[in-house]
């Protein structure tokens, strides 16, 4: 059998066409398919100087048992790798060792060793705890049960173009809705039903304001989008108060400490937050092409209310910066060897430039550690670094340093914002560094200045620096007091 790493490309989609027949025959449900085949391309990728019929037991000994010493990987993704090669060289290439080559010893000894680790088995937790709740219906579950009902709003949705996050805030509300009103067909819902939902969620579930109009929204457009009907005035509702808050802003001395304390690559992360005033998201999805160090500027694009802006890019985190650039560029060039190198492109953008997404400038600049499925096209491949390990690690940081003031994400941004202020920038300039459409959101920021009408001195830093003054005069003031007491005395005699 030759080697699917042969220059024939034929042979090579003659050799995957058998693979995946192997996978049929047993059964391998169709979304794991994929995952057989990449973890067989990293075996191969791993040996790419050997053929893979001269391959022995010693050389997969030495790949599972390098695998099973990474108490990370799960003893299902193991199964799945021994699995995976399994099918390789007994079913496909039928070598004589792979017959009698103990596969399932392997997967056994793995799992032992976990248990055996600090890292306690998570069925064995299920089993200690003898009592059975009963728990209500999770928001999984309701989608699952919804789902015909929620299949054309997804299709729409993805129609629109918006962002897979408002297609899972949104299904998500609807299900929540028709569980609500379970007694009513979806189709036959009307405007009484909205509005007696809208006020169990502040009554009853006492949600933010934000929540509450996140609910309508995606309410309103399963009528006006889906049902092609209009909601009608549903007339007025308990709304949810939407209180004034001040936002949460660290001291210089604060914002170097909690810098400082994260780790690798969070700290380049926070760096950026805090230099360039970006949201989260925006940060974690930077691309390799939006760094622009010619100009020192970062292009943020497809930010909030979709729209670009430039912000500058801090001298500080350039070095840091291209080292980063440069891991990513050698994770890629291992990507593009087992076919997962390409990105998610938004919009049509992968159909208009075919080759784009294998490109290294479309890359993102702050890549996942693995690989994983893209949840609309099940296409496997390397998307940005989950958000919740920065929030994380600043989290635990702030705990560490003692910092008490409620900080995350979305400080670094308030911090970014106040720090120019204070430095004497512009108001209009910070506004349209942070994106605002209107210079008013960018003035709370001035009442964390203490600025215009707020900026007075309490009454009682007042008294106590007059009586500071005073008390370095020595006995100015008894000496004032006998000279009063003595002129009343001698007033009063005449």
């Amino acid at each position: 059998m030759a080697s699917p790493v042969a220059s024939d490309k034929s042979q090579i989609e003659e050799f995957w066409n058998r693979y995946l027949e192997i996978l049929h025959f047993y059964k391998v449900f169709k979304p794991f398919e994929q995952w057989y085949v990449i973890r067989v391309k990293q075996y191969i990728a791993a040996h790419s100087g050997t053929r893979l019929a001269s391959h022995n037991p010693a050389m997969v000994d030495h790949w599972l048992d390098d695998l099973g010493r990474n108490l990370d990987v799960q003893h299902w993704q193991y199964r799945q790798i021994v699995m995976a090669l399994q099918y390789l060289f007994r079913d496909l290439l039928k070598l004589s060792w792979a017959q009698g080559y103990p596969w399932d010893l392997k997967v056994t000894t793995y799992i032992k060793r976990l248990k055996d680790s600090e890292h306690q088995n998570i069925h064995s937790l299920a089993n200690q705890n003898k009592k059975i709740y009963l728990k209500k219906p999770s928001v999984n579950s309701l989608i699952e049960r919804y789902q015909p009902v929620l299949e054309p709003v997804i299709k729409c949705i993805r129609l629109k173009h918006y962002s897979y996050r408002t297609e899972q805030a949104y299904t998500q509300w609807l299900a929540r809705f028709f569980a609500y009103n379970s007694g009513t067909k979806p189709a036959d819902l009307a405007g009484s039903h909205v509005v007696h939902y809208l006020e169990h969620l502040v009554i009853k579930r006492h949600v933010a304001s934000s929540t509450q109009k996140q609910c309508l929204n995606a309410i309103v457009f399963y009528f006006r989008y889906v049902l092609d009907k209009d909601i009608g005035a549903i007339g007025e509702f308990v709304r949810s108060k939407r209180p004034k808050r001040i936002p949460t802003v660290l001291t210089r001395s604060e914002t170097r400490l909690l810098i400082d304390k994260l780790p690798g690559v969070y700290q380049l992360m926070a760096s950026i937050l805090y230099g360039s005033g970006l949201r989260l998201m925006e940060c974690a999805t930077l691309r390799i092409q939006d760094i622009d160090f010619g100009y020192r500027q970062i292009t943020v694009r497809n930010a909030k209310g979709n729209k670009d802006r430039v912000v500058p890019l801090p001298l500080a985190v350039i070095e840091d910066l291209k080292r980063q650039i440069q891991e990513v560029a050698k994770q890629h060039e291992e990507d593009l060897k087992i076919d997962c190198g390409d990105v998610y492109l938004p919009f049509a953008l992968a159909e208009k430039y075919p080759n784009a997404a294998k490109e290294l400038k479309w890359q993102y600049v702050f890549a996942s550690s693995r690989l994983s499925a893209d949840p609309r096209s099940g296409k496997v491949r390397r998307h940005h670094i989950h958000e919740s390990g920065l929030q994380r690690s600043i989290k635990r940081a702030t705990r560490q340093l003692n910092i008490n003031k409620r900080v995350n994400c979305h400080t670094f941004r308030h911090s970014f914002a106040t720090h120019l202020l204070e430095s004497g920038a512009d108001i209009r300039t910070v506004q349209e560094l942070l994106g605002h459409a209107d210079v008013a959101t960018t003035m709370i920021y001035t009442h964390v200045l203490n600025q215009g009408g707020l900026a007075v001195v309490s009454p009682l830093d007042n008294l106590n620096e007059v009586a500071g003054r005073y008390s370095t005069c020595g006995n100015y003031l008894d000496n004032i007091a006998m000279r009063e007491n003595s002129v009343h005395y001698r007033c009063h005699i005449h």
